[in-house]
């Protein structure tokens, strides 16, 4: 096992906290810290080893981390005391491994088949859920606009599972420049206002804007849309969380794309 890192003065250790805690440390690094064993084999399958595999000392013996270690020989383990990494992982039972990565470079050009745009979606929890979720459908591009939760930061990361690895993140992004630059329809989701998503034809490409959790869309933004979208809801509920939201409608579209194609196919038949 070599050496035990014990002391949380350690200057590795200290710069993995940073990381860990700080938003604009990860920005400033162009890296992420990725907790626990499903998002680390996750991301070695799509992307290949991480740049420094981090272990509890008590965790090594397991399976699904010795089962890891073997699996990345090229990056020799930072093994530390396991107070030391409770410390550094954000999960209140850790498995005991967590691995630091190079955040992937933005893709440029154009967005032009079906993507998500988020406007101020500033809970971690509902970033990730919504990039699971669109990876779930799909969806290849999802547009971070300013005031967003981090969506490299370590909890969005653990909410959404893996599906970073699988889609092309942008943050930052002018959202009106964006949706005026989409070269397909594009829907603001909005809470009873709109047309019921039910009744539209979604087979289509399609720019999906969801708002932030409290306010929603902002109106300059809804307005550019080439149109309004709501969720029909039972009379005593107002609204749907904003993820759960996203999922019925990127799932509504999903379904009637699978129509259509099954349909498609069927007139093929001879």
């Amino acid at each position: 096992m070599g050496r035990v890192i014990t002391s949380r003065d350690n200057a590795v250790i200290k710069a993995l906290r940073a990381l860990v805690g700080d938003p604009r440390e990860i920005r400033r690094q162009g890296r992420t810290v990725i907790d626990g064993p499903h998002l680390l084999e996750s991301y070695r399958r799509r992307m290949g080893a991480p740049a420094m595999i981090v272990v509890g000392a008590s965790a090594v013996a397991r399976p699904e981390v010795s089962a890891l270690l073997a699996a990345c020989p090229e990056v020799a383990p930072l093994t530390v005391a396991d107070g030391v990494f409770r410390e550094l992982s954000g999960v209140a039972t850790p498995v005991g491994i967590l691995g630091v990565i190079d955040i992937p470079r933005e893709p440029t050009g154009a967005v032009v088949g079906t993507c998500v745009m988020l406007d101020a979606v500033q809970d971690a929890g509902n970033v990730g859920a919504i990039l699971r979720t669109a990876a779930a459908a799909g969806v290849a591009d999802v547009l971070l606009g300013p005031g967003c939760a981090g969506g490299w930061t370590p909890r969005v990361l653990r909410a959404a599972q893996g599906a970073h690895f699988s889609l092309r993140l942008r943050e930052g992004v002018e959202l009106p420049t964006a949706v005026g630059a989409y070269p397909g329809a594009s829907l603001a989701a909005m809470a009873g206002e709109g047309e019921s998503i039910f009744d539209l034809n979604l087979s289509g490409d399609i720019a999906w804007i969801f708002g932030n959790e409290g306010s929603g869309i902002a109106r300059p933004l809804a307005d550019m849309a080439t149109g309004r979208v709501t969720i029909p809801l039972a009379r005593s509920t107002e609204s749907l969380n904003v993820a759960a939201a996203a999922a019925v409608c990127l799932f509504e579209a999903r379904r009637q794309q699978h129509l259509q194609r099954r349909k498609r196919d069927e007139n093929d038949r001879p």
